[in-house]
C-alpha cells in the first residue's frame, strides 16, 4: 500500500497562499523593533540577519509569516529572504522547545564523550537529532563545534555553556529543564528561553539583572595557546586533570599533566614501559 503524495510530503504544483498576516498589534511592535535594527546599517538589506532572529523570538522558529515580513520592511522578495533562513542552521524552520539542548559531536568532543551523550539523551528524551519533546521544552539535536575544547564534552543549551558533561549529568539536567527547576551554566550568563535568546541575537540588550556581568572566559589550555601567540614561554604543558574543573584554580596554575587513573584499553603495563612528560 503506498501513501498518498500529500502524505510524502510531495507537492501537486498547486501554489501556496499567501503567508497570513501577523495581527496589527503585532506587526506594530516588530515594525519598531525592525526600523531601530535598519538603522544600524547603510544598506538596509544587511539588516536581515537580526532580522530573521527577530521574528524568530516572535515564534519560536522562522514562519511563513516572519520571511514575508522581513521581505516587506527590507524591499526583498520572500526567495531572497528564503535563501538566508534555509542556509542558517540558527534559523528554526519548525516550532521548536522552549531550550535548545545542543550537544557537540566534533572530533574532541565526541572521542571524550559526546557522542554518547547525544545517544543517551536520544533515549532518555525519545527524540531524535532536531527533534522536539512532547511537552515543547527540549529540541535536541546535535551541532558544530563551539570553541570549548578544553571542556570537553560540552553541552549548550541555548547557547550557554554546560562544560565536563557525562551523560547521567545531561539526563539530570534536561530533567530539571523540563521540570522547571532553575539551572544554572557552567559559566556566562543565566539561562533563558530560546525565544528571549533570539531576541538578544537580532541585537536588543540582556535586561536581566545581573545577565551583563556573567561571563564565562576561555580555560587554561586555550590560554596556553594565546601566550604561546604572543610570544611567551610557558613554565609546563597544561593539561587539566578530567576528575577536575578549571573555574577555582588560577590560570597561571601548573596543573597535573600525568597519566589518568584509567589506562588506555590499548596500552598496559606489560606492553609498554612508562610514558614520559613529552609523551615518549
Amino acid at each position: 500500500m503506498t501513501n498518498s503524495s500529500s502524505e510524502r510530503g510531495v507537492g501537486l504544483g498547486m501554489p501556496q497562499l499567501p503567508a497570513p498576516a501577523y495581527p496589527d498589534d503585532v506587526r506594530a511592535r516588530l515594525e519598531r523593533d525592525a526600523r531601530e535594527i535598519i538603522d544600524r546599517y547603510p544598506d538596509s538589506r544587511s539588516a536581515l540577519l537580526p532580522m530573521l532572529h527577530l521574528v524568530q523570538s516572535e515564534e519560536g522558529h522562522v514562519t511563513r509569516t516572519g520571511m514575508q515580513f522581513c521581505a516587506d520592511m527590507l524591499d526583498l522578495t520572500t526567495a531572497e529572504v528564503t535563501a538566508v533562513a534555509t542556509f542558517y542552521t540558527m534559523y528554526r524552520r519548525k516550532p521548536s522547545g522552549d531550550y535548545q539542548v545542543g550537544v557537540c559531536t566534533n572530533t574532541l568532543c565526541a572521542v571524550m564523550g559526546g557522542d554518547a551523550i547525544f545517544s543517551a539523551l536520544q533515549e532518555h528524551l525519545g527524540v531524535g537529532n532536531g527533534e522536539t519533546t512532547g511537552d515543547g521544552k527540549v529540541t535536541l539535536e546535535h551541532i558544530e563545534c563551539n570553541a570549548a575544547c578544553d571542556f570537553a564534552p560540552v553541552v549548550m543549551v541555548n547557547w550557554e555553556f554546560f562544560d565536563d558533561q557525562t551523560p547521567e549529568s545531561a539526563k539530570r539536567m534536561v530533567d530539571d529543564l523540563r521540570a522547571g527547576r532553575q539551572v544554572e551554566p557552567t559559566r556566562g550568563a543565566p539561562l533563558c528561553t530560546f525565544k528571549e535568546t533570539a531576541r538578544m541575537l537580532a541585537g536588543f540588550p540582556d535586561e536581566r539583572d545581573g545577565a551583563v556581568e556573567a561571563t564565562g572566559g576561555a580555560g587554561p589550555a586555550s590560554l596556553v595557546g594565546l601566550r604561546l601567540a604572543k610570544g611567551e614561554t610557558p613554565a609546563a604543558r597544561v593539561v587539566h586533570p578530567r576528575h577536575g574543573g578549571p573555574h577555582d584554580e588560577p590560570q597561571d596554575a601548573v596543573q597535573d599533566t600525568s597519566a589518568p587513573d584509567h589506562p588506555s584499553p590499548n596500552r598496559t603495563s606489560d606492553s609498554a614501559g612508562p610514558v614520559d612528560e613529552e609523551g615518549q
